[in-house]
């Protein structure tokens, strides 16, 4: 009962403390509706707010649209229309190259608020892109913020001791993928680098706890998916960095 309470009394804190929700509004963008144009439909939040936190935000949503639509990374695209006509030239460059074997390129971005509370925001980026093959991609990003200082955290910075969490992550991933747990981590068919579990680049935070997403082709093949392990709040408190509690 002892080691129940101190959680509980951070969830009671948390839970009490008043609303400090970030304004954020839903923006929305697409390119041009032609016979030789891409199909992009782009829906972000953005910040309204010129403080640190709402500079933060959207510099670092518009970086990942750029980082995803612009392939000649081209120094000079600074905003998400020009993301958006890069994408647009880099099509028609090579339709003009192979006319008769180009199939139609496609870009979404779907955007959403994925968890807040008064000093940690997470979004939770949704992006698709198809540039002809066999089939597109579609990922998950989480961009996750210190509220208080505006700084973007990466998924590792959200933690207090990343390689505490991580054994108690991959606990939590072979009881949900199955994986015995004297037997390597790819035993199952995984395919973790040098055959030792890690966490994943995208780590992010929801209403349910602290989320590892695993991207495609991240450690499992295309035909798997994306592998989504998500840790209950109550279980993930204690590894979070949490310095206004």
């Amino acid at each position: 009962m002892k080691s129940i309470l101190p959680i509980c009394i951070l969830l009671l804190i948390i839970s009490c403390t008043p609303d400090s929700s970030t304004e954020l509004k839903i923006r929305e963008y697409e390119g041009s509706v032609c016979g030789n144009c891409p199909k992009v439909r782009i829906s972000i939040p953005e910040a309204e707010d010129n403080t640190k936190l709402g500079k933060s935000v959207n510099r670092a949503v518009r970086e990942e649209i750029i980082e995803l639509l612009d392939f000649a990374e081209n120094k000079t695209v600074a905003d998400i229309p020009g993301a958006i006509e890069a994408f647009t030239m880099g099509f028609r460059n090579l339709q003009n190259e192979f006319p008769e074997e180009l199939t139609g390129w496609e870009a979404s971005v779907t955007g959403t608020k994925s968890y807040e509370d008064p000093s940690l925001l997470t979004l939770q980026m949704e992006t698709y892109i198809f540039t002809g093959g066999a089939h597109g991609y579609g990922a998950m990003r989480y961009l996750n913020f210190d509220k208080k200082t505006g700084a973007e955290l990466s998924g590792t910075e959200l933690l207090n001791d990343p390689e505490a969490f991580s054994e108690f992550a991959e606990k939590a991933f072979r009881k949900t993928y199955d994986i015995p747990e004297e037997a390597p981590i790819n035993s199952t068919g995984f395919m973790f680098a040098e055959n030792r579990f890690a966490l994943p680049e995208n780590i992010g935070l929801s209403a349910e706890g602290i989320v590892l997403h695993y991207n495609p082709y991240e450690v499992a093949s295309y035909a798997d998916g994306a592998l989504i392990l998500k840790i209950p709040m109550e279980q993930g408190l204690p590894f979070l960095n949490k310095p206004d509690y």
